[in-house]
C-alpha cells in the first residue's frame, strides 16, 4: 500500500476514538475524506464540523460518486465492529476495494517514524496522552494517535509540524490483537492483566499477545514494564521497570496535600523532586513514572519532565473532576475492570478520606460482567454507597443468567441498590451525596450533565 499513490480515504466506522484520530492525519495530509457511522456522537459532530461528509445510514448511494468510481485510489478503513453483514461493507469487498482495519493504517503510518508505543490492559490512554504531552511541551516534534480526548489540547490527535525527527506516540489496543501491526522503537506495558476474553479466551492467550508485541520492538528500541509483568525474556532489547515503590524508576516522599498528589521520581541517573500532578490517583502516578522513562530517553530534560507533568490536565472521562466545592465533589471515571475500579475507588477514598464515597457504575460487556463478577464485586464493596446499573451490552447479545444481580448477590457492602439510569436523579436527591463517582466505559456519560446540574 502506497499512500502516496491514494487520493479518497473512506471510513466504516469513523466515529470511534481511534479512528477518529486517524481520519484527522488523512484531513490533515490533505486526503478527501468521507465517512459512515451507526450514530451521531460528538465526535461525529466535531468531524462533520471539520468538513468531513458523515452519515449513519448503511446505504451504498450515499457514498461520495468520486470515491465509487475510483476504487484503485481509494482506501477504505473499516472497524471489526461493523457487522459482516453490512451492505456498504460488503459492497466495496466485492468491488475491488481495499479494505484495512484501523490498526493496520495506524501501522502503515508509523512505519517510517520513529515510535513510542503505549501498551497494557489498563493505563494506555492516560500514559500515551501524558507521554505526547510530555514530549510536546519539551520541544519535541509530536504526531500522537490517542485513544481519548486530551484535555489540554481537546482532542485525540496531536499533529507534527513539518517533517523533520518526527516522535510518533500511538496507543496500542490489544483489542482484536490491533497492536502486532506495531513496530516501535520505544513501548511502555502498563498491565497484562486477563480482559476481553472473548477475544481471547483466556489469561494466558492475552500473555502471549503482549509477548509476540515486545517481541517486535525496533533492534536499539527500549522496553519500559511495570515491574512484575515478567516480560524482558520476550524482547532482545534492553528493559527498565517502573512501579509506585520499586523499579528503575518509582516514588518517593509521596503525599496528599489539598486533594493533590505530590512525590518525587527517582530515576537511574537521579531525581526530579517536588512533582505536584493536577490529576490525583496513584495509579496516575505509575503511568507519569513510565512517561518519565520514555521522555528522559528522548532527551527531554528532567525539568521539561516535571513542567510538563505538573500542566497535564488528564484526558476526558480518566478521574475527570465535574463538582469540586466545600459540599460536595463529583468525578467520573472510565473503569470497566475489576482492577481500574479498585484503583479508582482506593485513590479517591485516599484523597478524600472523611467523605462518604457513593459510587454509580455501569458494567460494560455480559462477557466481561461474567468472567469477572467476584473481582467486580470485591471492588465495589471499596465505596460506602452503591448505585448499580443494568449491563450496557456495546458489542454483545444477552448472556443467560448474565445480569448486574450477579456482581449484587457477591457484594459484602450493605447500602447497594439495582437501579435504571432513569431512578439515579431521584435516589442521589434522596441521599445528598458529599462525594459521587460514575464508573463505566458504557453511556453512563450521559448522566454527568444531569448529575452535575443536580449538585451543582
Amino acid at each position: 500500500m502506497n499512500l502516496k499513490e491514494l487520493k479518497y480515504i473512506y471510513f466504516l466506522g469513523i466515529g470511534g476514538i481511534g479512528m477518529s484520530a486517524i481520519a484527522r492525519w488523512f484531513i490533515a495530509n490533505g486526503y478527501q475524506l468521507a465517512g459512515y457511522d451507526k450514530t451521531a456522537t460528538p465526535l461525529t459532530d466535531a468531524l462533520k464540523a471539520e468538513g468531513i461528509p458523515v452519515h449513519f445510514e448503511d446505504d451504498i448511494s450515499l457514498i461520495p460518486e468520486a470515491f465509487l468510481q475510483n476504487p484503485a485510489q481509494t482506501l477504505v478503513v473499516y472497524t471489526p465492529a461493523i457487522p459482516k453483514n453490512h451492505r456498504e461493507y460488503n459492497f466495496l469487498i466485492d468491488n475491488g476495494f481495499t479494505l484495512m482495519k484501523r490498526s493496520q493504517v495506524l501501522g502503515l503510518l508509523t512505519r517510517n517514524m520513529f515510535t513510542v508505543a503505549v501498551a497494557g490492559t489498563h493505563g494506555k490512554t492516560t500514559t500515551s496522552s501524558m507521554v505526547a504531552h510530555i514530549l510536546k511541551n519539551g520541544g519535541k516534534n509530536v504526531t500522537a494517535f490517542l485513544g481519548g480526548i486530551t484535555q489540554n489540547y481537546g482532542t485525540n490527535f496531536l499533529l507534527n509540524e513539518g517533517m523533520n525527527e518526527i516522535m510518533c506516540v500511538v496507543e496500542a489496543d490489544e483489542f482484536d490483537r490491533s497492536f502486532l501491526t506495531l513496530f516501535p522503537d520505544l513501548a511502555i506495558v502498563t498491565s497484562t492483566d486477563a480482559d476481553h476474553l472473548d477475544i481471547y479466551g483466556d489469561h494466558d492467550h492475552v500473555l502471549k499477545s503482549f509477548q509476540m508485541f515486545v517481541g517486535q520492538i525496533k533492534p536499539g528500541g527500549k522496553l519500559y514494564q511495570r515491574e512484575g509483568l515478567h516480560l524482558q525474556a520476550y524482547t532482545n532489547n534492553e528493559t527498565k521497570e517502573f512501579s509506585l515503590n520499586n523499579g528503575d524508576f518509582h516514588a518517593e516522599n509521596l503525599r496528599i496535600e489539598n486533594a493533590e498528589m505530590i512525590f518525587d521520581i527517582v530515576y537511574p541517573d537521579g531525581k526530579i523532586t517536588d512533582v505536584s500532578m493536577l490529576i490525583p490517583g496513584f495509579h496516575n502516578v505509575e503511568n507519569a513514572l513510565a512517561a518519565t522513562a520514555v521522555a528522559l530517553q528522548a532527551g527531554v530534560s528532567p525539568e521539561k519532565v516535571k513542567e510538563g507533568i505538573c500542566t497535564f490536565k488528564g484526558v476526558k472521562r480518566r478521574f475527570e473532576y465535574h463538582v469540586r466545592n466545600k459540599d460536595v465533589v463529583y468525578i467520573d471515571d472510565y473503569a470497566h475492570h475489576p482492577t481500574e475500579i479498585q484503583a479508582f475507588l482506593s485513590s479517591v477514598k485516599a484523597l478524600y478520606p472523611n467523605r462518604k464515597l457513593t459510587a454509580i457504575f455501569q458494567p460494560h460487556l455480559f462477557s466481561r460482567t461474567n468472567d469477572f463478577q467476584d473481582g467486580f464485586a470485591e471492588s465495589l464493596d471499596l465505596a460506602d454507597d452503591l448505585l448499580l446499573l443494568d449491563i450496557y451490552p456495546a458489542r454483545e447479545l444477552p448472556m443467560e443468567g448474565v445480569t448486574s444481580q450477579i456482581i449484587f448477590d457477591k457484594m459484602k457492602l450493605k447500602d447497594k441498590v439495582i437501579c435504571s439510569k432513569e431512578e439515579v436523579l431521584n435516589l442521589l436527591t434522596q441521599k445528598k451525596p458529599e462525594l459521587v463517582v460514575t464508573i463505566g466505559a458504557g453511556d453512563i456519560d450521559t448522566l454527568i450533565p444531569k448529575i452535575k446540574g443536580l449538585l451543582n
